[in-house]
């Protein structure tokens, strides 16, 4: 599916093609104003449900069924928890409870079948647990679990506080702070996320990629095309996936990912996130996610997490405990 196909498509799915960018808000060097806190949690999985087949879009019926259940999950959720501490208590889970606009079945929008495309042969997705150990090798390239409780190494990016769950890149929406703040100038962007508060800096001047350097957010940098802001990035160090498509599982290398993200601002209260993920030693073809913010009159608060924090040390310490009592 080509470019130009893309917001077309998506324009059926929402109702609001990315060309409404004409009446959005602009800044006095007439590029779109894409500034703000965006809202990106939705119950919409990644990939399609295998039941609803060649479905599209959810009917309103299925839509609503969709949100009643999530609604009411939350619910139980918060009962069930209450006061007592887990990894959190209920109060900071922010799931979700609805469907994106033009109730698509998935976020994933190229392949049509909604699913990601197959890997290519040879290459195996790393699995780890939240709670044991179990086969896997280092480096730990996804961001939840791990392999083995014996040291930082072996437990995975978010948990070592190295990446976010969620920020990326590409921005994915999971159990709480999904947000984004973004600022712009005439000649950068600048992602902020809520989660381990990362922050990319985009330059917009059209310098070169870096040679020889490679990043856990990738080198970005952007460009405008039309009303779209394009933002590619290259070199990604080989420590993170290719693409981790959530919970305690990554595919690839992120040494051969080649990211494009569009931010497309549709109206007053909506920024369309499409990323295009196109790694040939990974997937046998690119796949396509089209993602619609929500403007959020909240702020985005300090994630203050890091490398070394007191929380990894203590899960670390209390495995050695377990093992002195023989549990």
């Amino acid at each position: 599916m080509t470019r130009k196909v893309l917001p077309m498509l998506f324009a059926l799915l929402v109702g609001s093609a990315p060309a409404g960018a004409q009446d959005a808000p602009r800044l006095p060097d007439g590029r779109p104003d894409l500034q703000g806190v965006w809202d990106f949690r939705t119950i919409t999985p990644l990939q399609r449900p295998r039941g609803l087949g060649d479905q599209t879009a959810l009917t309103e019926e299925q839509a609503a069924e969709t949100e009643a259940r999530a609604a009411a999950t939350q619910t139980a959720l918060v009962e069930s928890i209450g006061g007592k501490i887990g990894a959190y208590n209920a109060f900071w889970f922010d799931l979700g409870t609805n469907v994106v606009e033009g109730r698509q079945t998935s976020l994933i929008i190229d392949p049509p079948d909604g699913q990601l495309p197959a890997l290519v042969d040879g290459v195996a997705p790393q699995f780890g647990s939240l709670t044991q150990d179990v086969p896997g090798e280092r480096p730990v390239r996804y961001r939840s679990g791990g392999i083995g409780l014996d040291g930082p190494e072996d437990r995975a990016l978010g948990e070592r506080c190295l990446v976010g769950f969620n920020s990326g890149p590409p921005m994915m929406p999971s159990g709480y702070n999904n947000n984004m703040q973004l600022f712009q100038t005439t000649n950068h962007v600048v992602i902020l996320n809520e989660m381990v508060h990362d922050t990319r800096v985009v330059p917009l001047d059209g310098r070169p990629h870096l040679a020889g350097v490679r990043q856990w957010a990738g080198d970005a940098r952007g460009h405008w095309e039309g009303d779209t802001l394009v933002v590619e990035s290259h070199n990604f160090t080989d420590r993170t996936a290719s693409f981790d498509p959530g919970a305690t599982a990554g595919l690839g290398s992120g040494e051969t990912l080649h990211l494009t993200e569009r931010f497309t601002r549709v109206d007053d209260d909506t920024l369309l996130y499409e990323y295009t993920v196109d790694d040939p030693a990974t997937f046998t073809r690119p796949f396509t996610v089209a993602l619609p913010m929500r403007k959020s009159e909240g702020a985005v608060f300090e994630y203050a997490c890091h490398e070394g924090n007191y929380g990894l040390m203590n899960i670390l310490r209390g495995a050695r405990v377990d093992e002195a009592s023989g549990r």
